[in-house]
């Protein structure tokens, strides 16, 4: 298998983002949407998403990966988003990762607000989900790490 494709298939299958995946596999921006459309429907690509699948078809594992982003992952492009608005086109906006946000809002006199979803909430309903997910043993070690054993923050 060609490794541009099983490459943009992992993290297509754990981003769900085609944009991302095809970035993560050295498309440009401007490209990424159709090379990403043209990996996601190559038969090599479909291959290793089915094996993946089959691997992984637990829907709590798709939750943990939703949560570990929020928990864990960069706002440097919604922080580029504030100071540099004005100067970006609508495709370099599209190009950018901003999962972790949540709403974006202009108000009064064009000022742009992003609010980002509560990382400090996805934490919790880590720890929450940590049984179901893997037995409590990788996830309760995160958190008991965050937290303290105890519960405690550090």
């Amino acid at each position: 298998m060609a490794g541009e494709q099983k490459r943009f298939a992992r993290f297509f299958f754990y981003l769900r983002n085609l944009r991302e995946a095809a970035s993560h596999t050295g498309a440009r921006a401007e490209e990424a949407e159709d090379r990403g459309l043209e990996l996601l429907h190559s038969a090599e690509t479909e291959a290793e998403l089915k094996k993946l699948e089959e691997a992984d078809s637990d829907t709590l594992s798709y939750v943990k990966r939703g949560l570990n982003r929020i928990a864990f992952g960069a706002v440097n492009d919604a922080v580029k988003l504030v100071f540099d608005a004005e100067n970006m086109t609508a495709r370099d906006i599209m190009g950018m990762d901003l999962f972790n946000v949540s709403e974006i809002k202009i108000s009064g006199k064009n000022v742009l607000e992003i609010k980002f979803f509560d990382r400090q909430k996805a934490l919790e309903k880590l720890g929450e989900l940590a049984p179901q997910l893997d037995g409590g043993g990788e996830s309760k070690r995160l958190i008991e790490s965050i937290y303290g054993r105890d519960g405690d923050s550090l």
